[in-house]
């Protein structure tokens, strides 16, 4: 049983993937645009983070090589792709091995497919949790994937779109019989964009159905969270989503002796700020900022305020001066970061 006192041992403790090992059991989620190399740059040096994930990459663009303007398929020339899973999304099976080719080509931990993805934009093309409609094709695209490379193969998927937990039971078993090695489960039904809370029960009824590790994910946003899923559902890990966005030393302080001091917070997003800018230009950068603001600005009681000055900012180096003005003085800040918040 996994009680506060003993969930930093759990977490730190390595776990076995498809013949190789994560050094942790505490992962930073797949996400979309927000898995970014800047991102992960913050974490990395924070430290702590078994695994951490790409943002989600389009398959059909992945063989053009690394590149922000190739689809997401991107890393910064020192980071460590050992320790890195990448994230692809697709509908072709045989584009979607190809592409895994290419990251394992490129010294990837592993692969992550994804079939959690309920962005209307995402599931017009057949893609993402589109594919929890048609589990064969959904297994198809895992075995294919399974054939073309020897990295582990990790499946991102939520319920499904009826919210009956036998549904993931069944795609749990459909993805672990086609290969893959691990399982990231979002108990959420596909149209739900987190207006319910997540089924965590459902997390144990996976778990018990296969016999690959299945990572938990949803609504954990502070250690009693984490300890609650892990003894509800006897999941093998977690994984970090909006969480590790608001708090990106999260990983450090729950698996060492690390404790963040007040001026972590100016410092983590400043540290963002100028690497966002360094990985995608001025530009991009500061929009991609915008979208990482609505979560760190969720740590403050009054951030809301925080927040419509930060997006009001012309540029990065506005950014920073609102940073510096606003952060450099007591914060308010609030014991878990505020849920309406995140969007």
């Amino acid at each position: 049983m996994i009680t506060d006192h003993t969930l930093r041992h759990f977490l730190a403790t390595p776990l076995a993937i498809g013949g190789r090992e994560a050094r942790g059991r505490l992962f930073m989620a797949p996400m979309a645009k927000l898995g970014n190399t800047a991102f992960r740059k913050i974490v990395t040096d924070f430290g702590g983070c078994g695994l951490l994930f790409s943002e989600m990459c389009w398959a059909g663009s992945v063989p053009c090589g690394n590149g922000h303007d190739q689809g997401g398929f991107t890393w910064r020339p020192d980071e460590d792709l050992s320790r890195l899973v990448c994230q692809l999304f697709g509908s072709d099976p045989a584009t979607m091995a190809r592409a895994a080719t290419v990251v394992a080509d490129n010294g990837f931990f592993g692969v992550d497919i994804n079939f959690g993805c309920a962005v209307a934009s995402v599931c017009k093309k057949g893609c993402g949790a589109a594919l929890l409609r048609t589990p064969e094709r959904a297994a198809a695209i895992v075995h294919a994937i399974r054939r073309a490379v020897s990295i582990p193969v990790f499946v991102k998927f939520r319920t499904g779109w009826q919210d009956d937990p036998q549904i993931a039971v069944s795609l749990a078993r459909r993805f672990e019989d086609a290969g893959a090695d691990a399982l990231t489960y979002h108990p959420r039904v596909a149209p739900d964009r987190r207006t319910r809370p997540p089924r965590w029960d459902y997390i144990g009824r996976v778990k018990a159905a296969v016999g690959i590790p299945v990572i938990g994910n949803g609504d954990v946003f502070d250690r009693r969270d984490c300890v609650r899923m892990l003894a509800r559902t006897d999941c093998d890990g977690v994984a970090l989503g909006r969480l590790a966005l608001a708090r990106p030393w999260i990983f450090a302080e729950w698996t060492s002796d690390y404790r963040p001091n007040p001026g972590v917070y100016l410092q983590s997003a400043l540290d963002l700020a100028q690497w966002l800018e360094a990985c995608y230009g001025p530009q991009t950068g500061r929009r991609r900022f915008h979208r990482y603001a609505a979560y760190f600005t969720a740590n403050f009681r009054y951030g809301h305020f925080l927040y419509g000055r930060l997006c009001r900012a012309p540029d990065l180096a506005g950014v920073r001066e609102v940073l510096r003005r606003y952060l450099s003085e007591d914060l308010d800040v609030v014991e878990r970061p505020s849920m309406h918040r995140f969007r």
